[in-house]
């Protein structure tokens, strides 16, 4: 870990150290302000205390990160375009990086002192949206390039409609418990538990169940919001030492091959389908001489970045032969082949099979681009972990109590948690980010809904007020933030 800080001067070195703790302290406050809402009905119906909720949901949110992958994290990365990742080795990348950091941490502190169940998904990708809308509008460069639009695009579809599922399938299941269990305890709420039967807990399998899910949802939580901060970090270091970790000097030799084996197959696979993507990829037709100064990502350069890879990728049997500019040029090379390859595998003509065996090259284009270090995931595990043990109280009155018009009962937290595990969960095979929040707040709400509880408008007002300022508030934020120190760093 320490030798990332060898050959850096002073102030890189300094600014690299505060980018660090910044996005440490982002997935500290993350604990904090989306792990309450896991915990929010386990501890509400009081099937666990608080004490060893929030101690298990850490433990449970540690696990998660460590076990989760990082696909969702290089999703986060690659709302950016690839010039802005790579050219950063400037004051204009601290400011990038800083700018996004400060605007996520600044609303998310201010939703969570105000006990708004509001998104740090829909916070962060706001504000790497909004410096990288900025970072357009500085460099003159069109909107349409500021940002990765098809990956934008596919992550806002996930963070608008995961809500929506999660009301209505919340509901759905609430109606199915109480149509194959109507006399059920489940069904108490824990006030009424304690007053008519006096019990303080949930009849056995209803605290058995609301426990595991809880601990499920603290899990996925973990494996997804977890790998935000491992994204953010891996931003971090590419922006700022990108020499050290635009590729993975740790890749074996096998590794190496496997990536230049792909990009060999990439090519006989074009050149198979000649007649269909020759116009596409304007086969046959061009050289080296076509590559732009300002590398950028063009399907018509295709044949001329297979060979820009396989050049510099010849004979190398580890990434530490290769000079820094080289390491760098290999990553622009294999980044844009996938881009290419991702939007090839979308023709309506290409057979499936086809389809997926292109899925697999591009696979192994990128095993040794996308990554992470095992000292970043353990650092962004445990302060995701820690930040979970603390502040939880204000988020949990909000979820329990504050939606509906009535008290939550056994039932409905048992519908909304399941809900939130599955839905997060096949997020995480698909590596998008959702919002845990807004998952399990519109689930319990989809619950009141379907148990004809009401909704208490002014909280219900503030949940959805927060859903659609949030993006908005940190795209203007992150932008204002980095055009100023934009301006300063010159």
């Amino acid at each position: 870990m320490f030798d990332l800080f060898s050959g850096l001067d002073l102030w890189v070195g300094i600014s690299l150290v505060l980018a660090l703790a910044f996005v440490l302290a982002f997935e500290f406050i993350n604990g904090f302000h989306d792990t309450a809402n896991a915990v929010a009905t386990v501890i509400y119906t009081k099937a666990m205390s608080p004490y060893r909720a929030v101690i298990l949901s850490g433990i449970f949110n540690f696990l998660g990160v460590l076990l989760g992958g990082v696909g969702v994290a290089y999703a986060i990365v690659h709302l950016l375009p690839v010039e802005l990742l790579i050219n950063v080795n400037t004051g204009h990348g601290l400011a990038m990086v800083f700018s996004l950091l400060a605007a996520a941490i600044t609303w998310n502190l201010g939703t969570w002192y105000f006990g708004i169940p509001a998104s740090s998904s829909h916070t962060l990708i706001g504000s790497i949206l909004g410096v990288g809308l900025a970072n357009a509008l500085i460099n003159d460069v069109p909107l349409a390039d500021g940002i990765n639009w098809g990956k934008a695009i596919d992550i806002g579809l996930s963070l608008i409609f995961s809500p929506l599922a999660g009301f209505i399938i919340a509901g759905a299941l609430l109606i199915g418990l109480k149509w194959l269990y109507p006399l059920s305890k489940m069904h108490k709420t824990p006030e009424t538990r304690r007053d008519v039967d006096e019990k303080k807990h949930p009849p056995f399998w209803n605290r058995l169940v609301l426990v595991i899910s809880a601990m499920t949802v603290s899990f996925v939580h973990g494996s997804n919001d977890g790998q935000k901060g491992i994204g953010l970090i891996m931003l971090v270091l590419i922006g700022i030492v990108p020499a050290k970790f635009v590729l993975d000097l740790n890749s074996t030799t096998y590794q190496i091959e496997r990536t230049r084996d792909a990009a060999i197959h990439l090519q006989q696979f074009y050149n198979r389908h000649s007649d269909s993507l020759g116009e596409m990829l304007a086969l046959g037709k061009a050289d080296d001489a076509d590559m732009p100064d300002l590398y950028r990502c063009e399907p018509k350069q295709t044949e001329a970045t297979l060979k820009g890879l396989l050049k510099d990728l010849h004979g190398v049997s580890s990434y530490n032969d290769l000079n820094d500019d080289e390491r760098v040029q290999v990553r622009r090379y294999l980044l844009c082949l996938d881009d290419t390859a991702k939007k090839v595998g979308k023709l309506s003509d290409l057979p499936s099979r086809e389809k997926a065996d292109l899925e697999k090259l591009r696979k192994d284009l990128t095993s040794t681009t996308e990554y992470a270090p095992f000292w970043v995931i353990i650092a962004v595990a445990l302060a995701l972990g820690i930040g979970t043990m603390v502040g939880w109280k204000r988020v949990v009155l909000t979820v329990g109590e504050k939606i509906g018009k009535q008290g939550m009962t056994y039932a409905q937290g048992i519908a909304a948690q399941l809900t939130a595990t599955a839905a997060i969960g096949m997020a995480n095979i698909y590596s998008l980010p959702v919002s845990t929040t807004h998952v399990l707040s519109s689930g319990v709400a989809g619950t009141m809904v379907a148990n004809r509880s009401g909704l208490q408008g002014s909280t219900v007002r503030n949940i959805i007020m927060a859903w659609i300022l949030t993006l908005p508030v940190s795209i203007a934020l992150a932008a204002g933030l980095f055009w100023l120190s934009s301006r300063f760093v010159g």
